[in-house]
């Protein structure tokens, strides 16, 4: 089944950016039921169990989670006929589970092709959350430095299938595709 155009949104922003925040409203706004949030947090301390309990209460009953930290391809495939949105928060911890179970660049890239392939064709809406990791300094060590590399490859590449990307900065939402602004010329300035 092929999906209706415009159903992919990547809502990417920093940290406590009103990401997520906006992407739950955007999804209660899509549908009144048959909602899917799809987690990909696997909560490894009392805080990350608090942030997950805080997230379930701001969804309220109305919504039904899937926890699925690695194939959130097959997740998205197994609800799409079912659900009248999908909610995916969040990639970046995605590709950190992909990273902790040993996948290199090629494997965490085939996931992205796997993750985009149903993407193109999921008939529900679907909106995804991540972090935009690239506007902070080097990290010191060789495995957040590739984590960070990871994310900004994977954030790439699902804009790059993605119908809608929403920027959040200080909880504010800021379409960035489709462009609303003329092209303008590149080259020197």
């Amino acid at each position: 089944m092929n999906k209706d155009s415009g159903n992919t949104t990547l809502v990417i922003g920093g940290c406590r950016s009103g990401k997520s925040r906006y992407a739950l409203d955007a999804a209660n706004r899509t549908a009144k039921d048959n909602k899917i949030y799809l987690a990909t947090s696997v909560p490894t301390d009392p805080e990350m169990e608090n942030r997950v309990a805080r997230h379930q209460a701001e969804r309220g009953p109305d919504w039904r989670t899937v926890e699925e930290p690695v194939l959130i391809h097959e997740a998205i495939r197994g609800v799409q006929d079912s659900a009248s949105v999908v909610l995916v928060d969040c990639l970046t911890l995605w590709t950190s589970n992909l990273l902790f179970r040993g996948a290199d660049e090629a494997g965490v890239m085939a996931a992205v092709d796997k993750l985009s392939a149903v993407l193109v064709q999921v008939p529900c809406p679907v909106y995804l959350v991540t972090n935009e990791v690239g506007y902070g300094i080097v990290p010191e060590n060789s495995l957040a430095r590739q984590f960070r590399d990871m994310a900004g490859l994977v954030n790439q590449r699902v804009a790059a299938v993605a119908d809608r990307v929403i920027l959040t900065v200080a909880g504010i939402d800021v379409q960035i595709k489709p462009n609303t602004l003329p092209d303008l010329p590149r080259g020197d300035l």
